[in-house]
């Protein structure tokens, strides 16, 4: 089978972030496969960007569509949105002599991308599929209150829709959005749900080590006979960062340490406050390869993610970091209201109620209290859970049985 993979944000372990096309793609490419994948060179997620043109990547062909450069999420992130999307419109003859798909994949997070990918399954007589991320245009509605009626979401939404009526299969990571595609049109026969997973071979041999500043910012409070607490992902306002910050200082006379590793949006504003308000048992480290997050991870006691109290979450989530914390074997910290919850599904950690500052605390003095063993047992249950759930080898499978049986 050739499948196209449009996804502006591909990336890889070299690259960073979005990592989900390449796990699948490798995948596909073991199993026989030809995949092309059509990216953007330039993506705030990625931690170094591509050069424009081709580029194989562990059999992977990718091509890297010219865009040009932004930050944060305002006019330049829509300009480079709207430049990808018109420059494979325009180049959809010339991809197509080279590259002739069976099926074609729309995966960009925003759902703008089904009307080039309905373009290029047409005129190859491919099969469509549409795979979604979150759920556009609710999450910039609900996640950063945009109206209804703004002309950005008024443009998703006129996506999402097309997608609904014309994909072949829609492939969902979030696991609760059955009711929600069906009131948008969707004939629910399409829906498979395919979650995020993590890939074994980085889980496998020894982990790359974690540079010696790193070793020292994580040894200084061991010594100090401190439980670590550690985060590893984007610093966002989604993440819930300032809660996880309000309940270290209300743990500082305990002997916790908060250790938090990652870029985003957010983090000069963390890195200030942390500073103004004194919170000596936070240190903010930069982001390191996804290859050291193991090390990373193996290094801590107890593992963080937290999220807004947001209807979004009803449909459920999918947050790749904690399929991470899950497979290191760490005890989980979990912040939140959402239609499903890992973490109690594997009875591998802790929920607390979302933005509740106390209620972090409360979870963290908890875990900490108890003895290590148990502990490590919670993150064996977690990465038992893992294995048998969330692995790209069965994810892929899935995936492509899907795309098979729309044929």
């Amino acid at each position: 089978m050739n499948i196209l993979y449009l996804n502006h944000y591909a990336g890889s372990p070299a690259l960073g972030m979005e990592y989900r096309p390449y796990y699948l793609a490798r995948e596909w490419v073991r199993a026989g496969h030809r995949v092309q994948m059509v990216a953007a060179d330039h993506s705030h997620v990625r931690t170094r960007q591509p050069r424009a043109g081709d580029e194989l990547i562990d059999g992977i062909v990718y091509h890297w569509v010219a865009t040009p450069p932004y930050r944060g999420n305002g006019p330049q992130r829509a300009r480079n949105i709207a430049v990808f999307l018109s420059r494979v419109w325009r180049d959809t003859p010339r991809l197509l002599q080279r590259f002739r798909p069976d099926v074609v994949i729309a995966s960009s997070t925003y759902p703008m991308d089904i009307w080039v990918a309905r373009r290029l399954a047409r005129h190859s007589g491919a099969r469509l599929v549409y795979e979604v991320h979150d759920l556009w245009p609710l999450s910039p509605r609900e996640l950063f209150g945009m109206s209804r009626w703004h002309p950005f979401i008024l443009l998703c939404q006129a996506a999402e829709d097309s997608a609904y009526r014309d994909a072949d299969v829609v492939v969902s990571m979030l696991p609760k959005v059955h009711a929600h595609m069906a009131a948008r049109g969707l004939d629910l026969r399409k829906l498979v749900i395919v979650p995020n997973g993590i890939t074994l071979d980085e889980w496998q041999g020894d982990a790359e080590p974690l540079g010696p500043a790193m070793q020292a910012a994580l040894l200084a409070p061991r010594v100090a006979g401190r439980t670590l607490v550690g985060y590893a992902g984007s610093h966002g306002m989604p993440n819930a960062l300032d809660v996880l910050l309000d309940a270290a200082a209300l743990l500082q006379a305990e002997p916790l340490h908060f250790v938090l590793v990652g870029d985003g949006h957010e983090k000069q504003r963390l890195a200030a406050r942390v500073q103004a308000e004194g919170l000596h048992n936070v240190t903010l480290l930069p982001a390191i390869p996804k290859a050291q997050i193991p090390s990373f991870l193996a290094a801590i006691d107890i593992a963080y993610i937290g999220w807004q109290r947001v209807p979004l979450y009803r449909f459920g989530i999918a947050p790749n970091k904690l399929m991470d914390y899950m497979m290191a074997g760490c005890a989980v910290l979990h912040s939140v209201e959402a239609g499903n919850d890992p973490v109690a599904e594997a009875a591998c950690g802790l929920t607390v109620p979302p933005e509740d500052p106390a209620a972090v605390a409360a979870g963290l003095r908890q875990l900490a209290a108890l003895p290590a063993s148990e502990r490590r047992a919670m993150g064996e249950r977690g990465r038992q859970f893992v294995l048998s759930h969330h692995t790209y080898p069965v994810l892929a499978q899935r995936f492509l049985q899907a795309m098979a049986a729309s044929a």
